[in-house]
């Protein structure tokens, strides 16, 4: 049986019925595209041409040899378009060629198919053409789909083809995506929520949701170079196969062919936001497919689906995640990820998988789209396939597959009314209308997104990186990128935020700050942009003009509401003046931007630079241009020459201006030192005031390249001479605001500049500039009868400066340049000095001050500079003086630094600080650090110290040790014995103010301390009073066998026993008083009893040579006092016992049995213990089981 020739199938129809049980017996699920009725009548009759979507495909995905081979057949049956009769049909599907035969028609095919896409034809379908297009070029085999997805071909022109009038699966399927991106793909037919594309052209080099979706509203198929990815997905240009010859973008197509290897994409331009980039997802993906975490990759179509797994981290264990991407013409249409991200980036995930795809085509599964397949199926296959499709996700899909069944039983229903069926992996035809859309809602609903959340939960760095897009956007050109900036600057001041921000009179947050300055800073280059159109220009020009109209739009300097008092209006004004002249313009963050309207690039110099990086002057020159180049004829600035600086050189003003004489350097200098030298107040919040330190410091630097001449330096010494008499309009004047910007990090620049050619102005302007007047009192810097001395009393608040610090640090940096500039000045070293004491307040500082002037002073190459040795000292002097009373950690190191610079002064400078101890210094550091080390030997060899010098730095030592002992005896009583031991009166009046200390707030470790060093010094009687004292401060507990305090107790007991009975018979009621712990008690009784007593060997005293009995005097009160100590340590312990301490009992009580054994009596007392414990605690079964077991 077979059809008739002439027959066609209408559009969208299914494929007419055939013999049951047949191969072809199954009716093909899948879109065709109608051709127009011209086209139909073009075409001779009886020869009707309707290629099928599988032959398209086949010389693309190129199978490999050992797929099926009736699918393989097929597809090459079909794939000759000419469908006569079914039976041949079936013939062909029967058939059976080797691979290498089968590749080889393919590739002829494929090759004419190339050559008939080139005249018009209305009929062929548009995934089939497109891959067609895409799969080999002329004279070149197909290199498959893998090849086709990762380079770039060249395109024929568009075919011509009249539209149809039925919608299309893909369309469809396009304006049915959920993406949450903000870019989406839009096709000519389809009804999109989002807005119309751009007038001005497509997008660069961007896709997906970051950028615009590839299209072209030519109608051109465009080829980019790789299979681009949007968000972040940008991959740089080292990363996969390198495009072939010929694969930049054809002319009538989307420039985003070439640009996507050209460009790094968010690589660079969003670099700062992620940290460096090694945030960005795109490196996160890079580091997943390296790792090998992407698996299961397959394509089907134009649909690729893969699993990604995170490994697992400390804190969260290993995550699989599934990723499905759809892709059209090599670029990403949408995406889904299990991991739910919703960036404006894409996540990791998606683009480890898409990496893969590029890098390692073969070795992905590649598979027709999924109706191809479907329609070599037979009835029976189709619903054993549909059955496992519903068994193996029923608790997903049996619902919905349960509705498509009722409405495809149902005659009525809307999916019969429309012949076949969508694919979603056959993607969209070649000969659809497409365009870069730019999905504006979703842009404006991140934005404010990210703006609710008050610069939380990552925003800051979201907003960041959609400015970072803008940027790339712009650097390539693309017009979408006003667009879009337009977009967030509508959101930025439809931030309620701005409004509260006013009405309470607030500053912004820094974040928000850092934001706006961001924001201005596009549009600063958008109005810049020398490529932008004039109307454009003007309709940008107008809507920054009406955003820096409202009340809400954030100023240029961050103030809000109550800002900081104007400088001259503070200042009386003649009765004529006219206030209004000095009242500030309004500057919002868009003005600068407006004010770029001035600005052009009609300069030559400028037209050489945008069309060349490297020129040299033009043959026909006027006397104006010949100027500006130099003999080599390169431009002046221009220095080939990258390892040293750039050399500026004078170029003559013209002459008609009045300053002929003056040059273009002089006024770029002289201009940089007036914006510098402006009296201006501080911003508020961290961010702008960074931003001010920031700026000046890059302007120093450039400032810093210049080599001064002669006529630069008379421009410095001029503009010099202005700041220091400009009033109240300069940061240098003699009467400036509290809350001025200080000039210390300019006036060092001016200070170093002007040193080698005008000393005394340099050294009066770094003086003036050494000020800091929001750190002083509201005393006048200046002089008190100033007549405007009323401006620094105007402070109502106290500043919130956070950069304060490097502010303080800038500061210490102008004296010690100073300082080491006066080397040797007596004179100008104590100008400074004072200027130093009086104006720097960091103690920190100060002190660092004086180690770079100590260090500057004694070089180990020259000699010593006593001029500013001295300086130094005072420096630390000063540093002691505000330190005294107040904790600073590096207080120790200071103490010691400051007797060491004291000692390189010399002897006076030591005695000087010894005898004014009491102003510099605590009584500990003055005993132990001060006046050890001035007594040292190390001091005196030195010094190289006489006689008379020593005793006079002794007899310092000493006196100060006394007083310091009389006012802090518990800390100083040791050191101050140690000082005075070689002079006896004084000696004795350190013991005495030690005993009498040890009856008020000493502890038992002080006087034990002294008393081990009386006992050292050959005093044990002084030694053995000591140690009474310190055992009736003590108390050690039963349970405390391990405190500190014990080898004390035992010292003094030795000590006691050495010393004769009687001392011990003293001591020992103090220990029995002062010791409950029955081990310690037991380790005293049986020291005492090993070795007669009076061994000390005290003049007038004989040992007895007897060994003492515990059952006398006066061991029988200790082993009482120790018995008894363990029966209430056992009664204790047996209150609160585990099963775990049973072991350790029972050792405890073996120590005790040696104690009890002590007397004659004692292992009657034992077991009488034991029995006692027995009846008591019998409860405890397991451990007086234990206890029977060892002790009976």
């Amino acid at each position: 049986m077979s059809a008739p020739c002439a027959r066609r199938r209408p559009a969208l129809a299914p494929a007419p019925s055939r013999a049951p049980g047949g191969p072809d017996s199954a009716r093909r699920l899948t879109l065709v595209r109608r051709p127009p009725p011209s086209a139909l009548a073009a075409r001779a009759p009886g020869r009707p041409r309707l290629p099928t979507r599988a032959g398209r495909l086949a010389g693309l995905l190129a199978p490999p040899p050992d797929a099926a081979a009736g699918r393989l057949r097929g597809a090459r049956g079909r794939g000759r378009g000419l469908r006569r009769r079914r039976c041949r049909c079936r013939r062909r599907l029967s058939q059976s060629v080797s691979p290498q035969q089968w590749r080889k028609e393919v590739s002829e095919r494929s090759c004419s198919r190339r050559r008939r896409s080139l005249r018009p034809s209305a009929c062929a379908r548009g995934p089939a053409r497109r891959l067609s297009t895409l799969a080999g070029r002329p004279g070149r085999p197909a290199a498959g789909w893998g090849a086709s997805a990762a380079a770039a071909c060249t395109p024929g022109p568009a075919p011509t083809c009249s539209p149809s009038p039925c919608w299309t699966a893909p369309l469809r399927r396009w304006r049915k995506s959920g993406r949450t991106s903000g870019w989406r793909s839009a096709s000519s037919g389809s009804r999109s929520r989002c807005s119309a594309a751009s007038s001005t052209g497509p997008s660069r080099g961007m896709s997906g949701r970051s950028a615009c979706t590839p299209a072209s509203s030519t109608g051109a198929a465009p080829a980019p170079a790789r299979l681009a990815a949007p968000r972040g997905l940008r991959r740089p240009a080292e990363e996969g196969p390198p495009p072939p010859p010929g694969a930049a973008a054809p002319a009538g197509s989307a420039p985003g062919a070439a640009a996507v290897v050209a460009s790094p994409g968010l690589g660079a331009g969003a670099g700062t936001a992620g940290g460096g980039g090694e945030g960005l997802p795109f490196r996160r993906g890079i580091r997943l497919l390296d790792s090998g975490s992407v698996e299961n990759v397959l394509q089907v179509g134009f649909h690729l689906s893969g699993t990604v797994t995170e490994p697992a981290t400390t804190s969260e264990p290993a995550m699989t995640y599934k990723v499905a991407i759809s892709f059209d013409r090599c670029k990403i249409t949408s995406v889904t990820c299990g991991c739910g991200n919703k960036d404006i980036f894409y996540c990791a995930h998606v683009v480890a998988l898409s990496l893969y795809r590029i890098r390692k085509p073969d070795q992905v599964k590649l598979r027709l789209p999924i109706s191809e397949t479907l329609f070599q199926m037979n009835r029976d296959q189709l619903q054993k396939f549909i059955q496992y499709l519903i068994t193996a996700h029923h608790t997903e899909v049996l619902p919905t597959a349960q509705k498509l069944a009722d409405e495809i039983l149902s005659s009525n229903s809307e999916i019969n009314q429309v012949n076949g069926a969508p694919d979603p992996t056959a993607g969209a035809s070649i000969d659809d209308e497409n365009c870069w859309h730019l999905d504006e809602e979703q842009v404006k609903e991140q934005v404010k997104l990210f703006l609710s959340q008050g610069g939380y939960y990552g925003s800051g760095k979201q907003l960041n990186s959609m400015f970072a897009k803008v940027r790339e956007m712009l650097r390539m050109r693309d017009s979408n990128g006003a667009r879009m900036l337009t977009l967030i600057t509508e959101q930025f001041m439809a931030d309620p935020r701005l409004t509260l921000w006013r009405q309470q009179g607030t500053s912004m947050t820094d974040k928000c700050r850092q934001l706006w300055d961001e924001l201005g800073a596009l549009w600063v280059c958008i109005i810049l942009n020398p490529h932008c159109k004039l109307e454009e220009k003007s309709c940008w020009l107008q809507k920054l003009q009406k955003w820096s109209d409202l009340d809400v739009c954030p100023l240029e300097d961050g103030n809000y509401g109550h800002e900081l008092p104007n400088i001259t209006n503070a200042l009386p004004q003649n009765a004529n003046h006219n206030p209004d002249s000095l009242s500030r313009p309004r500057r919002t963050v868009f003005t600068r931007a407006i004010e770029g309207r001035e600005l052009h690039w009609q300069d030559s110099h400028l037209q050489r630079i945008i069309s060349s990086d490297i020129y040299i002057a033009p043959a026909c020159q006027g006397e104006s241009e010949r100027l500006l180049f130099n003999s080599q004829g390169q431009p002046l600035w221009l220095d080939m020459n990258e390892s040293r600086p750039p050399v500026y050189q004078h170029v003559p003003v013209a002459a008609g201006c009045p300053n002929s004489s003056e040059s273009y350097l002089s006024l770029a200098l002289e201009v940089a030192l007036m914006g510098m030298g402006q009296q201006r107040v501080m911003p508020e919040g961290l961010y702008a005031q960074d931003k001010v330190c920031r700026n000046e410091e890059q302007l120093l630097s450039r400032l810093q390249e210049l080599q001064l001449d002669d006529e630069l330096v008379q421009t410095l010494q001029k503009q010099c001479i202005l700041l220091l008499e400009g009033g109240p309009f300069s940061g240098l004047g003699e009467v400036i605001h509290r809350e001025s910007v200080p000039m210390h990090t300019f006036a060092k620049y001016l200070f170093s500049a002007l040193l080698p050619h005008d000393p005394d102005l340099s050294y009066k302007l770094a003086l003036r500039a050494i000020r800091l007047p929001v750190l002083e009192n509201s005393t006048s810097a200046g002089d008190t009868s100033h007549p405007h001395h009323m401006v620094s009393v105007v402070p109502s608040r106290y500043p919130r400066w956070f950069t304060l610090g490097h502010l303080e640090s800038q500061q210490c940096e102008l004296a010690s340049t100073m300082l080491t500039a006066a080397k040797g000045d007596t004179l100008r070293l104590r100008t400074i000095l004072e200027a130093i004491q009086k104006h720097i307040h960091s103690s920190s500082l100060i002190f660092k001050l004086a180690q770079d002037a100590f260090k500057i002073a004694t070089p180990t190459d020259s000699t010593t500079d006593s001029t500013l040795l001295n300086v130094a000292l005072e420096l630390g002097l000063q540093v002691m003086r505000m330190t005294l009373s107040t904790l600073n950690w590096r207080r120790r190191e200071m103490v010691r630094w400051l007797v060491t610079c004291a000692t390189e002064v010399g002897v006076r400078a030591l005695v000087s600080i010894l005898q004014s101890w009491y102003t510099l210094f605590t009584p500990t550091e003055a005993t132990s650090i001060v006046a050890a080390t001035a007594v040292s030997h190390t001091t005196i060899l030195r010094l190289s110290l006489d006689y008379p010098q020593r005793e006079e730095l002794a007899s310092c030592a000493r006196t100060l040790a006394l007083q310091c002992a009389m006012k802090d005896p518990q800390s100083c009583a040791l050191s101050a014995l140690t000082l005075c031991e070689k002079d006896h009166i004084a000696f004795e009046a350190a013991y005495q103010i030690a005993i009498d200390a040890a009856a008020g707030g000493m502890t038992h470790s002080q006087l034990f301390t002294i008393a081990r060093y009386m006992e050292l010094r050959g005093y044990p009687l002084r030694a053995f009073k000591l140690a009474s004292l310190a055992m009736s401060h003590l108390n050690l507990a039963y349970n405390q066998d391990t405190h500190p305090a014990i080898n004390d107790v035992l010292w003094a007991c030795a000590l006691s026993h050495s010393l004769g009975k009687n001392e011990l018979a003293a001591l020992i009621p103090l220990v029995v008083k002062s010791v409950h712990c029955a081990t310690v008690l037991s380790d005293i009784l049986r020291r005492c009893t090993v070795t007669a007593p009076g061994l000390a060997g005290i003049p007038g005293r004989r040992s007895s040579g007897k060994l003492m009995s515990t059952d006398k005097a006066p061991l029988r009160q200790l082993l009482d006092a120790t018995i008894n100590a363990y029966i209430n340590t056992t009664h204790s312990r047996l209150t609160h016992i585990s099963p775990r301490h049973y072991g350790e009992f029972i050792e405890f009580l073996s120590k005790a049995r040696e104690t009890f054994l002590l007397p004659q009596d004692g292992h009657l007392q034992f077991a009488q213990f034991i029995d006692n414990l027995k009846q008591i605690y019998k409860g405890k079964k397991k451990l007086m089981l234990l206890v029977r077991e060892r002790f009976g």
